[in-house]
């Protein structure tokens, strides 16, 4: 590590959960993180700061109604894709990392690339089909992954590690057989403070499983209601009948322990 990069470093550093050790961690790792809009903006900024390296994935372009809450884009960048437009944020905090921008739209084939490349995974979508494709992909290929929604004035935080063997996955929670009407921001409206909140605590979440620090939000969900603001949280147990999980080694039907 450079002078420069322990001057840039030096909070992380102080932290004794972190160190020097837990920020090379950071500085060799790379986080796929899908969507880059209201969510994506603070977990790319975040995570780039930090020293991550980015593989951003969004098949979108920035929008002047996006301004009001996806803080990486700005107006001289309207109608440019979002994923570049996040690089260019990114790379003004902080030059060293590694950012690719892929403008496409999240496959199964495509995440049966990028999943395996990464160490982690970060859902910053807004549809449950590619919701599921993500969990899926992660599943299959042992990666972690950190899923966070927003609408209105709720929003929810949660952590799906295969690495764990009690671990849930995303499909647990949210079955792929059940009904669910879609909620996009676009009709149902989104509190701007709120996508913040949620992706910093989606970054939050990554950055502790990269670097091997704390307690992550596995087999728990958070959720806030930030019209009060009132954090809750419940436990999470794996579905022996998943039918994405339930044939990975590990008991089902369990949460992780306190």
């Amino acid at each position: 590590m450079t002078n420069d990069q322990l001057l840039r470093y030096s909070r992380h550093i102080l932290l004794d959960e972190i160190g020097v050790e837990g920020q090379e961690r950071l500085a060799r790792a790379r986080a796929l993180v899908i969507g880059a809009g209201g969510l994506g903006s603070p977990v790319a900024l975040y995570l780039a700061s930090a020293g991550v390296s980015l593989t951003l994935v969004d098949a979108d372009a920035v929008d002047l109604t996006n301004l009001q809450r996806q803080i990486a884009h700005n107006v001289e960048r309207l109608g440019q894709a979002k994923v570049d437009s996040a690089r260019v944020a990114a790379l003004a905090i902080n030059p060293e990392v590694d950012v690719r921008a892929l403008e496409l739209r999240a496959d199964a084939k495509m995440l049966d690339e990028l999943v395996p490349a990464s160490q982690v995974v970060l859902d910053c979508t807004d549809n449950f089909d590619t919701r599921h494709a993500i969990n899926a992909a992660c599943m299959r290929h042992g990666v972690p992954l950190v899923s966070g929604a927003a609408i209105r004035f709720d929003g929810q935080v949660s952590v799906f590690d295969p690495r764990e063997a009690s671990s849930p996955c995303y499909a647990c929670v949210f079955p792929p057989s059940q009904a669910v009407e879609e909620a996009r921001c676009a009709t149902m409206g989104v509190f701007a403070p709120l996508v913040g909140i949620i992706g910093s605590t989606q970054a939050a979440e990554a950055l502790k499983l990269l670097a091997g620090t704390g307690r992550p939000l596995t087999g728990r969900l958070l959720m806030l209601d930030a019209l009060r603001m009132n954090w809750s949280e419940i436990r999470v147990p794996r579905d022996r009948e998943c039918p994405v999980c339930a044939d990975r080694a590990g008991p089902a039907d369990s949460a992780l322990p306190a």
